[in-house]
């Protein structure tokens, strides 16, 4: 089993821009001191819900920074980056890293982030498979070029290529947020992992596991990487000596931080959006998620993954909005969570 932290840079009320990336960076500092497998970044606009505008670009920070964690992306938002820029910076943070670089990438959302960068709806509602095939493209082969809707260019070479790095793997493994049936056929038939969501519970990512692998195998993957496909669950992780105390803690900070956060996305064609209640998700995230003494935590990331088949996890830390907290926090799910998953 494969645990690593999940970092938004959320920007909790009354904090600033800045106090929310320094304790993003302090976090993932502290999850390689602590033993965690990944820290995966998230990337939002315009918005509080994360500070985070470029998971690739902090990516490029903390690989600098730390020795031998992975770092990956969950997500680089595809519509609002032109896949061969993006591939570009994945093959080199793949080769100077040594191979510690994980490209996450999915949809995202209709929001104002398609107008600002250019792209417009379509790309969201239709451009996403477009995109995706284009970037595994420059990510496996010598040149390529294109010839699509959205992008249409002369071949030209890879460079830099990621097969010409000094590592075992041919180039940084992509992954692919997957929250509809939808997603999840895209993903399996071009036999990609997945990244499954912190908002569906154990029952839901095994259907989408169990549809993954069908759609896999009908494209023709071979058994064996469809049965060890490495799918990433997100999750949140508040560990205390008492469950009481770590659901307080949650409870007490998130649902400030997702009101104004999740209240302040703007569509890009003034569509309507339900906005889930700040509490009542707060409180779905403590039932379905590592949240309590470390026993109960190892003993929920170990059933969660036999129920799904999923052995990677990416737990977000920060849910308290304390820097002194998460770093905690992160301390514990090293030193006395994950002795019990081994």
């Amino acid at each position: 089993m494969h645990v690593g932290s999940f970092v938004l840079a959320a920007q909790f009320p009354g904090q600033g821009q800045g106090e929310a990336l320094h304790r993003a960076v302090r976090s993932a500092e502290v999850a390689e001191e602590a033993g965690l497998d990944t820290v995966w970044l998230a990337e939002h606009h315009f918005v509080p819900y994360g500070t985070c505008p470029s998971a690739i670009t902090l990516a490029a920070l903390l690989l600098g920074r730390t020795r031998r964690i992975r770092v990956g992306t969950a997500v680089s938002v595809l519509p609002t980056a032109h896949p061969v820029a993006l591939g570009e910076q994945a093959a080199l943070l793949h080769m100077t890293s040594g191979g510690r670089f994980s490209l996450g990438v999915g949809r995202g959302g209709p929001w104002v982030d398609l107008e600002v960068f250019g792209s417009g709806l379509q790309a969201y509602e239709k451009g996403f498979p477009e995109s995706l095939d284009l970037l595994v493209r420059w990510l496996r082969e010598p040149s390529v070029g294109a010839d699509g809707e959205r992008f249409r260019f002369r071949e030209v070479p890879v460079v830099p290529r990621p097969s010409e790095s000094l590592t075992e793997a041919d180039g940084p493994e992509v992954i692919v947020a997957c929250t509809s049936p939808a997603s999840v056929r895209l993903a399996a038939e071009r036999g990609l992992p997945m990244l499954l969501g912190m908002h569906v519970g154990d029952e839901e990512k095994a259907e989408m596991v169990a549809l993954w692998r069908r759609q896999a195998r009908a494209a023709g993957h071979a058994p064996e990487k469809v049965l060890d496909a490495p799918h990433v669950s997100a999750g949140v992780c508040q560990i205390a000596d008492r469950r009481t105390d770590a659901v307080e803690a949650l409870v007490k900070a998130m649902p400030g931080w997702l009101r104004q956060g999740l209240g302040a996305h703007v569509t890009v064609d003034g569509r309507a959006r339900q906005m889930r209640d700040p509490v009542a998700y707060t409180e779905l995230l403590c039932g379905l998620h590592p949240v309590g003494t470390p026993r109960l935590c190892a003993d929920r990331l170990a059933a969660t993954s036999e129920r799904t088949g999923v052995s990677r996890f990416a737990l977000l830390v920060e849910g308290s909005g304390d820097l002194a907290a998460t770093e905690e926090n992160v301390r514990r799910l090293g030193a006395d969570v994950l002795p019990h998953l081994t």
